[in-house]
């Protein structure tokens, strides 16, 4: 199984207040290579994500407000990904955290990042160096992800994960070709805002084998450090290219996750999951998908109270009977800006809600547009409330 490496980070969110999300649902156009899967328009795709990144720079609406941006898996074109650190360096607040899949690369080239980023990746570098020197792998492709985060004093810091476990499109009859799995996810402790969270990469939310699983190791973790600090694991975000977002298997490990059947597991109680999708554009190659694309969505513990909704553009409900209350969105090619809930329960006599979406926006003849309050829930007009 993979290790957990904890990192301390330097995030001064605002004590007692809730925090800002946004959520990138935008599709994937991916053809096999010689080397896992590249984007067939990869100039089309940067147009998208450099006008997200540039509307967030300029702080629209209450973006100012924003401190996690989540892009999909393999959404970024490898070719862009200096510019990519260099926009969130340069262009981003303060206690902001960009979380984006990229483009599949060959595992020499993900080690010469892995180096060039050594000062925050050194634990990985010993890992990667561990499989590189047990065989010839260093032309194995590699699904992987960036975690940029701008600290409160602007430093900008740079971690890379590698996807561990692939989809039945990313193996291969021919190891040589097959995926490279990495060994290591980063929980990020930040302080002094005391938060702390995880990014996973789609199916490494899911993976196990007979003797342990991903999930079971990141509870145990978060467990450990709820006895020994009284602190657990805020969120977890994951960055997904999925065409069965809500497969049995997410609701089994879901249900697990926030069900307490065999013990109690106070590091997680209060954590919020939140899956960040590809939108029902996304082709990959000629895998069909049966489902379709799309529907990201926030989960939280079913102690949170959540009324119920069904709008065109986000609906509530419990995941089928899963113990949690689940904000879903759509399927469309949206930007999703929502608040994470606080760390505690909500005060049962307050009418506050946990989860509320702060604005939804479409992309329309090159730039990203607001959706209506009367398009967000098919022309039925909701009472207008304070911008939080």
């Amino acid at each position: 199984m993979v290790r957990i490496l904890e990192k301390r980070v330097n995030l001064e969110f605002s004590l007692g207040h809730h925090l800002h999300c946004l959520i990138a649902q935008i599709p994937n156009h991916l053809r096999r290579s010689d080397y896992g899967f590249v984007l067939v328009d990869p100039e089309k795709k940067w147009e998208q994500v450099k006008a997200l990144l540039d509307m967030i720079a300029a702080g629209e609406g209450n973006l100012k407000k924003l401190h996690f941006l989540m892009l999909p898996e393999a959404s970024i074109p490898f070719a862009r990904f200096d510019e990519m650190i260099a926009a969130t360096d340069a262009g981003f607040r303060n206690n902001t955290v960009v979380m984006f899949g990229m483009e599949h690369v060959r595992l020499k080239t993900y080690r010469e990042l892995l180096e060039r980023y050594r000062a925050d990746n050194e634990e990985a570098v010993e890992l990667v160096d561990r499989d590189i020197d047990s065989g010839d792998v260093l032309d194995m492709p590699v699904n992987w992800c960036c975690i940029a985060i701008k600290e409160a004093d602007g430093n900008l810091r740079v971690f890379l994960e590698a996807k561990s476990h692939p989809f039945h499109g990313e193996e291969y009859m021919d190891t040589f070709h097959d995926l490279y799995r990495g060994r290591h996810f980063y929980l990020f402790r930040s302080r002094p805002a005391c938060f702390n969270f995880m990014t996973l990469i789609c199916l490494d939310y899911l993976y196990r084998d007979l003797y342990a699983s991903n999930i079971r190791q990141i509870i145990d973790h978060a467990n450990q450090l709820f006895f020994n600090t009284r602190q657990g694991l805020d969120a977890l975000f994951v960055i997904e290219c999925n065409p069965k977002p809500e497969h049995r298997a997410y609701w089994e490990v879901l249900t697990g996750f926030y069900g307490e059947y065999l013990e109690d597991t106070p590091g997680i109680r209060e954590t919020v999951t939140i899956f960040g999708n590809t939108s029902d554009e996304t082709k990959l190659d000629d895998l069909t998908a049966s489902k379709g694309f799309g529907h990201s969505f926030v989960v939280i513990n079913r102690h949170h109270r959540l009324a119920k909704e069904k709008f065109p553009e986000f609906s509530t409900d419990d995941f089928n009977g899963a113990p949690v209350c689940r904000l879903r969105f759509g399927n469309g090619t949206r930007l999703y800006y929502f608040n994470l809930p606080l760390h505690h329960e909500l005060d049962p006599r307050t009418s506050r809600m946990p989860l509320k979406v702060h604005s939804i926006m479409r992309w329309s003849d090159g730039r990203w547009i607001k959706v209506t309050g009367e398009e967000m829930v098919g022309g039925v007009e909701l009472p207008r409330e304070a911008d939080s």
